[in-house]
């Protein structure tokens, strides 16, 4: 049985449709991702399935709870991270994770989360003190201090630098490593391709697709492009031939080859034929984004909604 099961979920804020429809599923010890842009009702579906909002129509399960009538008992099992939140500057560390363990029957050992979370170190700072990554570290420290068996993780890394970010990567996979299936809402591209199992894109509050990043790549492009620079010269007549090659254009001194199958190996293997070394040798191949924009007619930096 999956672990959370959505199904036919609606929400509207007045006359304003934030989830229209939305059904998915997420299996035990997955990292699951939410992917749309920002507006799109990420945040929204996240918040039912958490019982924060309740939903207008549809069903929700987690862990075969309901959200809006179990809440109690889902709160010892779900811990979240919302988008926004903010603890008092002069709360100190250490204070924060003792006061949200007291919350719990049997908590985590919070000195050992912190140890593990990178934060040994910073019991006794006040929250206003730390940067912006730490400040990260201690929302999922928090997230996780009731030893959930379920963490939903909403846009954790905005507003992050890319040092931060990806140290902040390493956590979410050592939570998931822990036992606990994760739920992350992105609108970062690299962050959901990095990290996730499987992804649900959402646009306007509409579920897009549901797959593994692989598996929305390969839905839009199976083309790959190989670009180089030629030690000497090249006839693209010798490229083209190949039957993987569907197309060769040139950009100053560089080869842009387009094709598919085992395109690296066969233009590869053609140069060394002709002593020609790639130099600056680059595969480009689609990307989450390209399935985005193929999937909804738009980029995922385009705003829905306010």
């Amino acid at each position: 049985m999956p672990v959370i099961t959505v199904t036919d979920l609606h929400k509207r804020y007045g006359t304003q449709v934030a989830v229209d429809g939305v059904s998915f599923a997420v299996e035990e010890g997955e990292i699951f991702g939410i992917l749309g842009p920002n507006g799109a009702g990420k945040t929204t579906t996240v918040e039912c399935v958490a019982g924060l909002r309740v939903p207008d129509t549809g069903t929700i399960s987690v862990l075969g709870l309901d959200p809006r009538l179990d809440r109690t008992r889902l709160r010892h099992l779900l811990g979240m991270q919302l988008q926004e939140s903010q603890l008092p500057d002069k709360l100190r560390v250490a204070e924060a994770l003792r006061l949200y363990a007291s919350f719990y029957a049997d908590p985590a050992d919070w000195r050992a989360l912190l140890v593990d979370l990178g934060l040994g170190d910073k019991h006794d700072t006040r929250f206003g003190a730390l940067s912006g990554g730490q400040k990260q570290r201690v929302s999922i420290a928090l997230a996780l201090v009731g030893n959930p068996r379920v963490a939903v993780l909403d846009e954790l890394t905005t507003g992050l630098d890319p040092q931060a970010r990806r140290h902040t990567w390493r956590l979410i996979e050592q939570v998931r490593d822990r036992g606990v299936t994760v739920v992350l809402v992105t609108h970062f591209m690299a962050e959901a391709e990095r990290l996730c199992d499987r992804v649900a894109l959402i646009d306007a509050g509409r579920l897009v697709a549901v797959d593994t990043p692989g598996g929305l790549v390969a839905r839009v492009n199976a083309e790959q492009r190989l670009r180089f620079r030629p030690t000497t010269a090249l006839d693209d007549r010798l490229l083209t031939a190949l039957p993987e090659v569907s197309a060769v254009t040139r950009h100053g001194d560089q080869v842009v080859v387009t094709g598919t199958g085992n395109l690296v190996h066969a233009v590869t293997a053609l140069l060394a034929r002709h002593q020609i070394i790639a130099a600056e040798l680059r595969v480009e191949q689609a990307s989450l984004d390209d399935a985005f924009v193929a999937l909804t007619g738009r980029g995922l930096d385009t705003d829905v909604r306010s």
